[in-house]
């Protein structure tokens, strides 16, 4: 399934677009854009799709969903009764990366702000008490102007910077910009691992790539990504395995190999660990998407 590119319009006279939703069918399809979108649920619910993740949204969720990423959100049917309809009330935000310029976030004091940008490109649920101050921010994003407005995003992005609550959403094997570690050694491995995960990979290999040795590599790697590597290369796996139950042209086994596995029950096992879902229960979720009469 592909999704469609959606142009996003800021007005002539704004640097970065925010508006609010009184309906549930704005942009209800799978899509992508350049810009990075900053949403917040004020009322509403149903099933988000942002890269391969797939979770239920309610009343009160915030998500930033990095440039390029796909993305969908599919509201329950009690949005759509014309009995009783569920209110909704979305305020979102559309900015690029570098609308203040190609030299804002390379200065020191933007370092945060960067890496978290650089974060959402996998999406980024919000949660803990920074929710309430991004809500707050949101509503006078609404009608602020002139550089109030842009000191606002500034805020509400700095918070989200700070948070420690912030969990990525879509797998390293979805997204094909990895977030850049400053340490090279981490880059390679990543970079290595990406090129390489449908086969078997040694800790001997990784070892020698980074010039360490093989009882350090294990205890290095987890020091920087607060993972195994072994977990690691199995998110990169099930991710690929995702983008291929989405795209839906290859029979279940043969993706199964495509992905890296080498036998099937392992798959299934660790795809329905990673996702909570069996490959055929998340790929049947996406195809109900596409059979959407929204979709089109």
């Amino acid at each position: 399934m592909k999704p469609h590119l959606l142009k996003v319009s800021a007005g002539p006279a704004q640097s970065f677009s925010v508006r609010q939703d009184l309906v549930p069918c704005i942009n209800n399809r799978w899509h992508y854009h350049p810009e990075v979108e900053l949403i917040h649920f004020k009322k509403g619910g149903g099933t988000q799709f942002i890269g391969d993740n797939i979770r239920q949204f309610k009343a009160g969720d915030i998500v930033m969903v990095g440039a390029y990423l796909p993305h969908y959100w599919r509201f329950d049917d009690s949005h759509f009764s014309q009995a009783n309809s569920a209110e909704v009330d979305i305020r979102v935000a559309h900015f690029s990366e570098n609308f203040w310029g190609n030299g804002f976030l390379q200065l020191p004091e933007n370092k945060l702000i960067k890496t978290t940008l650089e974060k959402a490109r996998r999406g980024i649920q919000i949660t803990g008490k920074t929710k309430k101050i991004i809500a707050e921010i949101m509503e006078m994003l609404l009608t602020a102007g002139g550089s109030k407005k842009i000191i606002l995003l500034m805020e509400a992005l700095n918070a989200i910077a700070e948070c420690d609550q912030a969990d990525c959403l879509s797998s390293i094997g979805f997204s094909p910009n990895v977030q850049k570690s400053q340490n090279d050694c981490i880059n390679v491995i990543y970079e290595y691992s990406l090129a390489n995960f449908k086969n078997k990979i040694h800790m001997d290999e990784l070892a020698d790539l980074v010039g360490i040795s093989p009882n350090s590599f294990c205890r290095y790697f987890k020091s920087r990504t607060s993972k195994t590597y072994s977990k690691f290369l199995l998110e990169i796996r099930v991710g690929q395995a995702c983008k291929l139950l989405i795209e839906n042209k290859l029979p279940l086994k043969q993706l199964c190999y495509e992905s890296g596995f080498n036998n099937f029950t392992n798959f299934h096992k660790y795809f329905k660990l990673i996702t909570g879902k069996s490959p055929l229960n998340y790929q049947k979720e996406f195809i109900q998407v596409k059979s959407n009469p929204l979709y089109e």
